[in-house]
């Protein structure tokens, strides 16, 4: 006998393309998602490091004529990253302001924006909006 002719349930479910996330398919399912936070103190101190090699490597790369506008995005990285809600649209914009001025130094930023610890920070910010800031900061 089958399902059908039981008179039970039938549930069904098909996921394809590119998932990300949790997919549940069936009854009285509860999942839970934590995404983000603030980062504990080692996090911190490795955000930092990352941070001060970044600013060494675009203090000791960037040409002189744009040196100080490369140490501003630096900066505005550091700041963002040191608040209680990082924006990542400033992020973003970091990023593409070394890949449009200076594409030498562009990977290390990449390096440092996509970083599982800044996406811990921007995680917190919401999976809705990090998850678009993502996308962003990958180049989608």
């Amino acid at each position: 006998m089958s399902q059908e002719d039981r008179g039970g349930d039938r549930i069904e479910g098909s996921v394809t393309g590119d998932v990300s996330g949790q997919v549940a398919i069936g009854k009285n399912i509860r999942q839970r998602s934590t995404v983000g936070g603030p980062l504990t103190p080692d996090e911190r101190a490795k955000l930092d490091r990352l941070l001060a090699e970044l600013r060494a490597r675009v203090a000791a790369e960037a040409p002189e004529e744009q040196r100080e506008a490369a140490l501003e995005r630096v900066a505005e990285v550091e700041e963002e990253l040191a608040s209680e809600k990082p924006d990542p649209v400033t992020l973003a914009y970091a990023r593409q302001w070394f890949v449009k001025k200076l594409p030498g130094l562009a990977g290390a930023v990449v390096s440092l924006v996509v970083h599982p610890l800044v996406g811990k920070l921007v995680g917190a910010v919401g999976e809705g909006l990090a998850g678009h800031v993502r996308g962003r900061l990958n180049g989608d």
